[in-house]
């Protein structure tokens, strides 16, 4: 049965919305005719390890969110991704619940992020609002200090460490400035560079495909800048553990 051409436009939009809306964190703001984000991510699954792999943890936002399944796909029988069932948030979310994120076992290599979260403005209620209107939900040195703090416990767990630095901010989008992204990405690569934690630079990958790849307005990306970004995820828990990529 033939469908007619809006008809299949129409399909065409609902199968990316599918796809998008699992990659919304449950705290950003609703842009009107945006997809709503979910809760229920198949990034979250649950992972059966396979013995004799090494274990990896993505600790992240939801744009790592958006990368776990490609990584894990691009990975199956090289390692085991895991992640925790939930938007890792800010540095302060980070310093909460890393432990209880650490306590689904041992790990020889963790790839983390804190950043996007961190940059946003919001009111004394936590909300989203302009820049004119708000306060960053964490200042540059409160990101630099909670930096050391979590770089600190995570290098206590033995694990290989990779820092992935904040992707772009859009012109115009909600709560957040474009050259913040940039100057808590420097504060960040100091920090790695001090504590001697391998940078995954993913801010230069996705500002190189931001154009094709990014959503207008949103620091979310479409499916396929999101499988960009997973294959130099991919290769870089691959180098730092000194493994062989597996089938792609």
């Amino acid at each position: 049965m033939k469908l007619s051409t809006s008809r299949l436009g129409l399909a065409c939009l609902l199968a990316l919305a599918g796809l998008v809306a699992p990659l919304l964190s449950e705290e950003e703001p609703h842009v009107i005719g945006a997809p709503r984000p979910r809760a229920d991510s198949p990034a979250y699954a649950s992972v059966k390890d396979v013995a004799g792999l090494p274990r990896v943890l993505i600790v992240g936002d939801s744009i790592s969110i958006g990368y776990t399944l490609t990584v894990r796909d691009q990975l199956r029988g090289v390692a085991n991704i895991h992640r925790p069932a939930e938007n890792c948030g800010d540095t302060k979310r980070g310093l909460e619940r890393l432990d209880a994120w650490l306590g689904m076992g041992t790990w020889d290599l963790i790839h983390f992020n804190f950043g996007l979260h961190d940059i946003r403005y919001v009111d004394p209620h936590g909300k989203y609002v302009s820049p004119d209107n708000g306060v960053q939900a964490t200042s540059p040195a409160d990101y630099e200090r909670n930096l050391r703090r979590l770089v600190r416990r995570l290098k206590a767990t033995g694990a290989t460490l990779v820092f992935a630095t904040t992707t772009p901010v859009p012109g115009g989008a909600a709560g957040r400035l474009e050259p913040d992204a940039i100057r808590y990405n420097e504060i960040a690569i100091e920090v790695m560079q001090d504590e001697g934690v391998a940078v995954n630079d993913l801010f230069i990958l996705a500002s190189a495909i931001q154009a094709e790849t990014q959503l207008k307005q949103n620091v979310h990306f479409t499916p396929q800048g999101y499988d960009l970004l997973a294959g130099q995820v991919t290769e870089s828990i691959v180098k730092a553990l000194g493994l062989r990529p597996g089938p792609r």
